[in-house]
């Protein structure tokens, strides 16, 4: 048994189990590894191998990149050794490369309320501007998918959402009536063929709208904040998480969704409390 024939075994467990994105991504790392180590028995390998080929291998790239490569060899060496019942550490689990590639510490997030989300979307100087913030905080969709929205994926009060990140061909996203009002509105001022981008700017050109809108308010959000608070005030007024998951924020795991809704205040808990059961 060498990696060669690990892997080919990888690949068949990944290609049953993953989105084609994913396995993608997981195929440049692991063409990489087999052009090296494609002959060696993957108990040979050391973590000293493992940090060259991490270096090496991405040197040039962002720290979420080098993590991402990192975590992915460890899921791979995992396999390996679960299924080959092999007696030995997986090389990846070291001191030395869980703190070269570990995960930031991520700061707490304020979440958005209703009044603040409310006040920038009035204070937006044009329909468009209205709009960038309303598709995000009203039904939930990424700035990188508001960005490629054609005036053809529009219908009624659904989105369709070409090539979604979660991998698959298209998700729909949908609008309260309100919205899907302006955005139709929207669509005529500007007389958009059906091929025309329903909002043809850059990603930098869609940030500084949210940027410049929050200013108003003394607050400084990123645009992925908007989607947060389609997530977090929905479930605050006792929309049920599948909702949430499945139709908001459109997740493959549930997990991910509660990552997105924070953590409740005592002062919040509280109020709650009365809520569903009285002072």
């Amino acid at each position: 048994m060498n990696i060669s024939d690990v892997i080919n075994s990888f690949t068949y467990h990944i290609r049953s189990n993953l989105k084609p994105r994913t396995i993608k991504n997981y195929e440049l790392l692991l063409n990489k590894f087999e052009a090296i180590y494609g002959k060696r028995h993957p108990a040979s390998i050391g973590s000293d191998e493992i940090s060259q080929f991490l270096e090496d291998l991405t040197f040039q790239c962002n720290k979420s990149t080098r993590r991402f490569r990192y975590a992915q060899l460890k899921t791979f060496f995992n396999f390996v050794i679960d299924k080959y019942n092999l007696d030995i550490k997986n090389p990846c689990s070291t001191p030395t490369l869980s703190k070269t590639f570990r995960m930031p510490n991520h700061k707490a997030r304020k979440i958005l309320d209703k009044e603040t989300v409310d006040g920038m979307v009035y204070s937006a100087n044009c329909l468009r501007d209205r709009l960038v913030i309303e598709l995000q905080a009203r039904c939930g969709l990424r700035i990188g998918e508001l960005l490629k929205l054609k005036a053809s994926d529009v219908s009624d009060r659904k989105i369709l959402i070409q090539l979604p990140k979660s991998g698959s061909d298209s998700e729909v996203a949908f609008m309260p009536e309100q919205i899907a009002k302006r955005l139709v509105e929207y669509m005529k001022e500007k007389n958009l063929s059906p091929d025309d981008q329903l909002f043809p700017m850059c990603y930098s050109t869609a940030r500084s709208i949210v940027r410049g809108l929050a200013k108003k308010s003394n607050i400084e959000i990123s645009p992925h904040d908007l989607r947060r608070h389609s997530a977090t005030y929905a479930s605050r007024n006792g929309v049920p998480l599948e909702i949430v998951s499945k139709v908001i924020l459109r997740h493959q795991d549930l997990k991910t969704t509660q990552i997105y809704l924070g953590k409740v205040s005592e002062s919040e808990a509280i109020r709650w409390m009365d809520i569903l059961h009285g002072k």
